[in-house]
């Protein structure tokens, strides 16, 4: 009989099931770097650098929602940086997103370029239809961040590796549950587990996913050789919210949708970007790949007096950067450099009550009107 258990309940049910009698149902941190290891290492656990029970745990409870081979990492960036010391040497291009997280750019022209690997960019938007011609890898990043632009995923894995190019997905603002980047062609699919995943705002970590046994060592080797491990006792925090993960990501879309709809129509709301708006112009390619439309809302007031004053005045909001905690926060993205208005602001939506949340955000705009 074929198995329609969700991966949800797989993920959830992953140890308790094989548990023997007496064992601890919560995950035990395995607080050790060193193991007991008499005569000559036999594969087994040796150095906590090497691997580690805790985290093993957790990188085969995310392969369960990508279905495919995971390796967890300190962060969201030392999750990209693996890719791209793994794939990449001198002579290599590698075209990534123009308005896409910003330091994945900084990343690649401080440390690759003068290398000798040459960096392209291109649009979010455009990505589907670019050239890469020349190219070993091609990063996407959909929605982008932090102005939710969509691309085709399939379409652009299909061109990009017919041109020979590795494909590489920052899911960081979806998530496995909304978007399998995977299953749509791309080599690599990457997320900050800071955010949703872990989603509490209390511990740093990230993952790449691949279906490629040669890929995946090739990132596992680099993780090992460069020390870039996550503590098992943040592994143990990812865990945590992973149990979560579902019941927070449905009333966060659902909170941010609300908010989507409630501001564009706002006298001191000048723009809305949010790829779950019927007249969004990323909504027909979003709602081929996506299954929700993530917690992220982006909307330009008139300048940077009013953003500022707008996240002050909303009293359900945390002025922050990040988002996918459990606290709903923004802030004005112009401050870090992103080429986007001075009244720019990207929304990050908590699971606060939906009513409360639409509620003082309305009434922190029309303050502004």
């Amino acid at each position: 009989m074929t198995d329609t258990t969700s991966p949800i309940s797989r993920l959830l049910h992953y140890r308790t099931e094989h548990l023997a009698k007496g064992e601890a149902v919560a995950l035990p941190i395995h607080a050790s770097s060193t193991f007991h290891l008499p005569g000559d290492p036999d594969g087994s656990h040796f150095y906590g650098r090497n691997g580690n029970p805790t985290v093993e745990t957790v990188e085969a409870e995310i392969g369960i929602l990508e279905a495919a081979d995971v390796i967890c990492f300190p962060s969201g960036m030392a999750a990209i940086a693996s890719v791209f010391y793994s794939v990449l040497r001198t002579g290599d291009t590698v075209l990534v997103p123009s308005d896409g997280y910003y330091n994945v750019r900084n990343l690649l022209s401080t440390q690759f370029e003068p290398m000798g690997v040459t960096m392209r960019t291109c649009p979010t938007a455009e990505m589907a239809e670019a050239d890469f011609k020349g190219c070993k890898l091609v990063l996407i990043e959909t929605p982008s961040n932090p102005g939710l632009a969509v691309c085709d995923i399939a379409k652009t894995a299909q061109r990009a590796k017919a041109a020979g190019a590795l494909v590489m997905v920052d899911n960081t603002t979806a998530s496995p549950l909304i978007q399998q980047p995977l299953d749509l062609g791309a080599d690599f699919s990457v997320m900050s587990d800071t955010k949703a995943m872990a989603g509490h705002s209390d511990v740093l970590c990230g993952h790449v996913a691949t279906r490629d046994a040669k890929l995946f060592e090739g990132v596992k080797t680099w993780r090992r050789l460069a020390g870039a491990i996550v503590s098992p006792f943040d592994a143990f925090l990812l865990h945590r919210g992973l149990a979560t993960v579902e019941v927070r990501l449905a009333r966060m879309n659902a909170n941010a949708l609300a908010v989507a709809e409630a501001v564009q129509g706002h006298v001191a709301v000048n723009a809305v970007h949010y790829p779950g708006l019927g007249n969004d112009p990323f909504h027909q390619v979003a709602l081929k790949q996506m299954n929700g439309f993530g917690p992220i809302v982006s909307f330009v007031l008139a300048d940077k007096a009013n953003a500022e004053r707008f996240i002050a005045d909303c009293h359900l909001l945390s002025p922050a950067t990040s988002f996918g905690g459990v606290h709903s926060s923004a802030e004005r993205r112009a401050r870090w450099g992103d080429d986007v208005p001075e009244g720019f602001i990207r929304f990050a939506a908590g699971i606060e009550p939906t009513a409360d949340l639409v509620s003082a955000v309305t009434r922190a705009l029309d303050t502004l009107s």
